[in-house]
């Protein structure tokens, strides 16, 4: 299992190195089998976590059942993505499409190997590091396409994520002046050492700890107030680095925000942490609804929705119950499949119309007779509609909230995730399943709808992957996951 590791880590990284020199036919495949080789190791990984053990290559290298819940998440999306990637990319047949498929897959490689890195380290020092490689990373990719918004959006998401992960080193350097009253003055901060001496260290350095690390990590993860960068970077990137973005980064963050929690629930409890995550979440989750009711640009709409569910995460751990915690983890899953199948989805809108304002798309599933359906169900599936799995994990966060009791939180809650269901799905039904538009002259400006047929077969494979998934975590999950799950939920403090 060691060897798990090695590879997961090294293998992506050489990947990446080596599309920046193949050519780009070779670097989409190469792509594509790193990513799939990467969710098939997370794959192997499972039935050891899930067993009640974790596994190690050497100090620098671990993982346990919560860092391979969020290793699965982020490993299929980047099989998918990469498949994803080689239908949507258009290149120009000379030296600058060349030049720019070599640093597209290179990048998207190197992004998500830093991902995965941040989920293979141990301790919160290495994590640290790791986030700040995705964003330098992701911020590149974000810029490639060097139009104006593009680079706004860059720069935008540069200094605030930068602001935020410099706030997140501080939670590091608190937490570590918090164990040096149980450790000395130097020693390493890998999770099982300071897990050990959580319940000596300092309730008041703890908190500032945590309160810094949900602020600092919970930029890039997109709670509000401190999301602003999120919808520009997801609207003005590349649709496959906006999947990445949304379906993998913000859950890595999320982790992040998990590693902390973990430690603060040992030294002081789980009130106070508990308390935090609701005041952020339930404010992530209200101002998400309200946007979600007014956007018109379809991966602005997908963005807002990447917020709206960040914030059920952070209210469903504040439940504080194994149900809903349960229900937390396979959120994460579940969303990871759900919005990278959407931002497909709208990818493959984006290659047919030539543009993303929904108010001059219609005829959509006309004009895309597999990918247009398939958007539609993946909208449908991020709305908590059966038999996908968010319904499934939103079913447990309620159950959990109305166990605890939260009965007012949950009826919040409920309330504002139906009206995010009426944003994010009024406009997407309209723009898809809409009749076609035959003449220019439209009262609404719409063009007219392109001839019938998918833009790539594999746009279509990379959904029906996502949809399928999705279906399967929805109906029936399989046992080793759910083994994963609970076992993960148990690392978190929560009591069986």
């Amino acid at each position: 299992m060691p060897a798990v590791l090695v590879t997961l880590l090294v293998f992506p990284f050489a990947v990446s190195v080596a599309t920046f020199f193949l050519p780009v036919r070779a670097s989409r495949v190469v792509s594509v089998v790193s990513g799939t080789a990467a969710f098939v190791l997370a794959l192997v990984l499972v039935p050891t976590a899930a067993d009640h053990s974790q596994v190690a290559a050497g100090s620098l290298l671990r993982v346990d059942a919560l860092s391979v819940v969020f290793l699965v998440a982020t490993a299929f999306l980047y099989a998918t993505t990469s498949l994803f990637a080689g239908g949507y990319l258009h290149l120009a047949k000379n030296a600058a499409g060349a030049r720019y498929g070599r640093r597209f897959y290179a990048g998207l490689n190197l992004f998500c190997w830093s991902m995965l890195a941040a989920l293979l380290v141990n301790g919160l020092a290495l994590l640290w590091v790791a986030v700040e490689i995705t964003t330098v990373v992701s911020a590149l990719l974000a810029a490639i396409d060097d139009t104006d918004g593009a680079t706004e959006a860059a720069w935008k998401y540069v200094l605030i994520a930068s602001l935020g992960l410099g706030i997140a080193l501080l939670a590091t350097i608190v937490m570590y002046y918090a164990g040096t009253t149980v450790f000395g003055g130097s020693y390493s901060l890998s999770y099982a050492k300071m897990l050990g001496g959580a319940g000596h260290f300092p309730a008041g350095a703890v908190r500032v700890a945590f309160v810094l690390s949900v602020l600092g990590f919970g930029t890039k993860m997109g709670l509000v107030p401190v999301h602003t960068w999120l919808p520009d970077a997801h609207s003005e990137a590349p649709t496959p680095v906006s999947a990445l973005l949304s379906g993998a980064l913000l859950a890595i963050c999320f982790y992040a925000i998990l590693r902390f929690f973990q430690i603060t629930v040992r030294a002081i409890g789980p009130t106070f942490p508990r308390t935090v995550l609701l005041i952020f979440g339930l404010a992530s989750l209200l101002l998400a609804a309200l946007y979600l009711l007014s956007q018109r640009d379809m991966k602005r709409l997908l963005a807002y929705s990447s917020v709206e569910h960040m914030g059920i995460l952070a209210i469903g751990m504040s439940f504080g119950v194994p149900i809903a915690i349960f229900g937390v983890l396979l959120h994460v899953l579940c969303h990871a499949a759900a919005k990278g199948t959407a931002f497909f989805g709208a990818g493959s809108v984006l290659r047919k119309f030539g543009l993303k304002d929904m108010a001059k798309i219609r005829g959509g599933i006309g004009a895309l007779p597999w990918s247009g359906p398939m958007l539609v169900a993946a909208v449908l599936a991020l709305s908590a509609l059966p038999p996908f799995g968010i319904f499934r994990s939103e079913f447990l966060i309620v159950s959990g909230g109305l166990s605890d009791p939260h009965d007012v939180v949950t009826a919040v809650l409920v309330v504002l995730v139906t009206l995010a269901f009426f944003g994010l799905s009024w406009f997407t039904t309209q723009t898809m399943l809409s009749p076609n538009v035959t003449e220019p002259a439209s009262g609404n400006g719409a063009v007219v709808t392109p001839p019938k047929g998918e833009v790539s077969t594999w746009i279509v494979a990379s959904m029906a992957a996502g949809l399928l998934a999705l279906t399967i975590l929805g109906v029936h999950p399989p046992a080793a996951l759910s083994h994963l799950l609970d076992h993960a939920v148990h690392e978190l403090g929560v009591p069986r």
